[in-house]
């Protein structure tokens, strides 16, 4: 009997979309995904679309990942977003020991969460990691099984360090029960997905929940765990802010087709400047868009053909990930004071999008080229 996982649908259908939309407005006054919504997630198998085969998973190629993200994220960005970060997490099996990765995969409703933050200590202690320390921004946090962390480690109360003389970072997953939630998560946008913050204090973890994530340290074999981690979070939070930004230009245009010019007495959309600066800002978020999925594309293929993405290949996957975002930026900054009052009504589908997106576009990842260094 083939493996249930290998089910698992690699894009968006039309009743599925809609069972997301009718439910968002009631997550996002809710701060968290609607009932019908999770298990949606669940029974689809999305949230271990990432994790190995061999551990429960579905190991999905990950073009139609980032596709199937970007599609999620232009219904409703929050459950996009916490799809993206937890089944982002669920790819973290793919690094665990085998044993461990099908035990945490196999668990009824799994759900991975977790923060990138070293803001923890982990104490060797016996076969394993005394862990303290406390981390934010954890998508999806209520419905989370296991969390993933990063800590510094520690050895008889003294700091561990590296050849460069930097605090050792190790990175480990612990179940749920060992964890302490911090309701934290106020913010504008993105508000169902309860991206909360958690604690831990002083919890003892077998040495076996220690992980790193690099491909040489993979215990998969496939090519999803020879994908460099960076350029992974790069593309899947570039789908989200676009998928997110596509739905924004798709309900402005609506609104503005209806909405006339205060002077010339037309609708908007018949004003010759208003309808090329439109076409402009899509024509530039549609050329970003096949751009990175053209790098996407070509890095997979790379990856899966048994070839090392290089540098220059990395590089690449960063700058077209950010080229998107930033063409996703001027589309929704250019258009919005086109929308009217309605698009600033709280409770109107257009402003939840719009609030999302800038919630959304703040991941620390997401900063404009210029503000990096020179490689």
């Amino acid at each position: 009997m083939p493996h249930a996982a290998l089910a698992t649908p690699a894009t968006l259908s039309g009743r599925d979309a809609r069972r997301i939309a009718r439910h968002a407005p009631a997550a996002d006054a809710a701060r968290f995904l609607h009932p019908a919504q999770q298990a949606l997630l669940h029974r689809r198998g999305w949230l271990t679309m990432l994790a190995p085969r061999g551990a429960g998973g579905a190991e999905l190629p990950l073009p139609q990942v980032v596709r199937l993200e970007e599609a999620v994220a232009a219904v409703d960005g929050s459950m996009g977003w916490v799809l993206t970060l937890c089944a982002g997490a669920g790819w973290f099996a793919g690094f665990l020991a085998p044993d461990m990765a099908r035990a945490i995969i196999g668990t009824p409703r799994v759900c991975l969460g977790g923060s990138g933050a070293a803001t923890g200590d982990a104490e060797e202690e016996g076969d394993g990691y005394r862990i303290t320390g406390s981390w934010d921004y954890a998508s999806g946090a209520p419905m989370a099984t296991h969390f993933t962390l990063n800590a510094r480690l520690r050895r008889d109360g003294q700091p561990l360090l590296d050849a460069d003389g930097k605090p050792r970072i190790r990175a480990f997953l612990v179940p749920a029960a060992l964890v302490q939630l911090v309701p934290s998560w106020n913010s504008i946008g993105m508000r169902a997905s309860a991206s909360h913050s958690y604690r831990i204090d002083g919890q003892w973890v077998a040495k076996e929940h220690g992980f790193t994530i690099d491909p040489s340290a993979a215990t998969a074999g496939g090519p999803l765990y020879r994908y460099p981690f960076y350029s992974l979070a790069y593309v899947t939070l570039a789908a989200n802010v676009a998928g997110m930004a596509s739905h924004f230009m798709q309900l402005a245009e609506e609104g503005m087709r209806h909405r006339r010019h205060a002077r010339a007495g037309l609708p908007l959309l018949d004003v010759p400047e208003v309808a090329a600066m439109l076409q402009d800002r899509k024509q530039a978020f549609a050329a970003a868009r096949t751009r990175f999925y053209a790098v996407l594309d070509d890095s997979w293929a790379q990856v899966a053909g048994g070839a090392a993405l290089g540098a220059d290949a990395m590089q690449a996957v960063q700058e077209r990930s950010l080229d998107l975002v930033a063409a996703c930026r001027a589309a929704v900054g250019d258009v919005y004071p086109y929308c009217g009052l309605y698009a600033a009504r709280e409770d109107s589908t257009i402003n939840r999008v719009w609030r999302d997106f800038h919630t959304a576009s703040q991941h620390a990842l997401l900063l404009p080229q210029a503000a990096w260094p020179a490689p």
